[in-house]
């Protein structure tokens, strides 16, 4: 990729773009990169920017319109969905005032440093200037995402306590069965939410209508089971 990326810097400054296009979409590298990141990513190949949709494209976090010698850096690639890598991001990159981005990118940076979901509503809120960015750019909480991470906590609030009636049965392999279950299912950042503000200062606030579910998120061997 390093041969390709020097193809790029060798053209003129002015049609460096339209260079980096035309060697992405001719490249025989794009498959094999799909094939890294689909095995990288959460769930059934989700994509990492909604969660919810499979990851059918490869986007560039900085657009090639922007950075065109970065249409073939690793570091910049991620799995995505069509509507989120067309029709949502496309090629949307906001900076601050010194350049820096604004966009939170989730293969070196931990989105819940930037972003808190209410899980009770499904809807993210900005904790820094970022993650405000991101929600807009990404349209986090657009096209009915919310209510489908609504329905993400029930499903993995069944899976758990399916999973702690194994657990007392000594049923090891329904145990198993329940963890995939939960790892397969689209959201994968509901029960990663779930999991840390399962010891935040507010947790019995936001845990009030089921402090079972609370009590297992806090269980170390359920914990275990789920970031392994």
């Amino acid at each position: 990729m390093n041969t390709l990326t020097q193809a790029i810097n060798v053209a003129p400054s002015d049609e460096r773009c339209a260079k980096a296009r035309e060697s992405w979409r001719s490249s025989t590298v794009r498959k094999p990169i799909r094939a890294a990141l689909g095995d990288m990513a959460a769930g059934l190949e989700t994509c990492m920017y909604c969660g919810e949709s499979r990851g059918t494209d490869i986007d560039h976090f900085d657009p090639i319109a922007r950075n065109p010698l970065r249409a073939f850096d690793w570091l910049n690639h991620l799995l995505a969905c069509s509507t989120c890598n067309s029709h949502q991001k496309r090629d949307r990159f906001p900076v601050d005032e010194d350049g820096n981005p604004l966009l939170v990118d989730p293969t070196s940076e931990d989105p819940f440093d930037h972003l808190l979901l209410t899980l009770s509503l499904g809807i993210y809120s900005p904790l820094t200037p970022k993650g405000k960015a991101t929600i807009e750019v990404c349209g986090l909480n657009d096209r009915g995402l919310p209510r489908g991470r609504m329905q993400a906590r029930r499903v993995v609030g069944l899976a758990l306590r399916a999973w702690n009636e194994a657990c007392e049965g000594n049923r090891s392999g329904e145990m198993l069965e329940h963890v995939h279950t939960v790892r397969e299912q689209p959201f994968a950042d509901v029960c990663q939410s779930m999991l840390r503000q399962a010891f935040s200062p507010g947790a019995d606030v936001v845990f009030g209508d089921s402090p079972d579910l609370l009590a297992l998120l806090r269980k170390p061997e359920l914990r275990e089971a789920l970031l392994r």
